[in-house]
């Protein structure tokens, strides 16, 4: 009679076990999605000010692209419960492909998670060329991802909180990792560069480039461009 209680008790676990698994595969990648657009949204351009900006500037980051990782869900998962504020630095917006996120200094990989990162220590918002990167997700319209879509002539927007860059898109390749040029200063010539994974598996990159046409004041700007930052 212990033997077949035992055996029951065992069934049991195994099933429940099975169940769990099972809603995690499927529930795996919506999960990560709602967990990913929620931890976002708490760097949303309102919630940050122009005098936190300008003290996140000055944080210690990394910018080893070597050590990036890929998305998983433990990483996640790990970064929800997480109190850690990330050193928001800006906002970069690519409104014809609903792109809207937080730049982040350096390139660890919590900052990647949730936004956009600096390539360069150096670099200066509306200067040189301005290197941004981040992941490609499973789902299209996270992070990155959509810059596939990104056509000749459209816009993508940078601000600190202090000045609005606008940019119009000069370029739109996929391209080798080893191709760092793309970073590299053009003469005469205010950048901005977009880049990410060209597929899941890394084998190349996504490059979008814009070409400075328009600085504003952002205590200037009208409606219509301080929306492009705002869901």
């Amino acid at each position: 009679m212990r033997k077949k209680a035992w055996k029951k008790w065992l069934f049991n676990i195994v099933i429940i076990v099975l169940v769990v698994v099972g809603l995690v595969l499927i529930f795996n990648q919506p999960l990560q999605k709602m967990l990913l657009q929620h931890k976002t949204q708490t760097y949303q351009v309102h919630r940050v000010t122009r005098k936190k900006i300008v003290q996140n500037q000055k944080a210690k980051a990394t910018f080893d692209f070597d050590q990036v990782q890929s998305v998983d869900a433990q990483a996640v998962l790990k970064n929800q419960f997480s109190n850690e504020q990330l050193p928001v630095i800006g906002y970069v917006a690519v409104p014809s492909v609903k792109i809207q996120l937080p730049i982040f200094k350096g390139l660890a990989n919590e900052v990647l998670l949730y936004g956009a990162g600096t390539t360069s220590e150096t670099q200066v918002m509306g200067e040189g060329n301005y290197g941004l990167a981040s992941h490609r997700m499973f789902d299209e319209s996270l992070l990155f991802t959509p810059l596939d879509h990104v056509k000749m002539g459209d816009k993508i927007y940078l601000t600190d909180l202090a000045k609005i860059y606008c940019y119009e898109v000069i370029a739109n390749e996929r391209v080798s990792p080893n191709r760092v040029d793309v970073l590299d200063e053009v003469p005469n010539s205010k950048l901005v560069t977009l880049i990410t994974c060209g597929e899941m598996s890394g084998e190349t990159r996504r490059v979008v480039q814009g070409k400075l046409t328009q600085t504003i004041d952002y205590q200037q700007a009208d409606q219509q461009t301080l929306a492009v930052f705002t869901r």
